[in-house]
């Protein structure tokens, strides 16, 4: 296992820093799909809200994965998400999360 580095992508125009081992390409390429599914839905709904884009991108994500899964798609795992293919996904997700959060009270 490689050494943890952080990796700068952007989606709807924000930078996220991504810290991961992963395959630099495939955190770029997920960043893109995850980019690209939020600016396809956000401007086919009008939605503003980002954490609205974001649920509605992860459902759309979700669906296709679960459909390839449905369909056979060779290299897919039968069941839940590989820790190992889909941790900087979740990693990137869950970075997204925390800078969209409210501040405490």
């Amino acid at each position: 296992m490689s050494a943890k580095r952080t990796i700068p992508v952007q989606i709807l125009g924000q930078e996220y820093r991504i810290r991961s081992d992963a395959d630099e390409g495939l955190i770029r390429r997920a960043a893109a799909m995850v980019d690209e599914t939020m600016a396809r839905l956000r401007d086919r709904t009008g939605t503003v809200d980002t954490q609205s884009v974001a649920v509605l991108a992860a459902l759309n994500i979700a669906n296709n994965l679960l459909l390839s899964r449905e369909q056979g798609v060779p290299g897919e795992p039968a069941e839940g998400l590989d820790p190992e293919r889909f941790g900087p996904l979740i990693e990137m997700v869950e970075a997204a999360l925390r800078d969209e959060a409210p501040p405490a009270h």
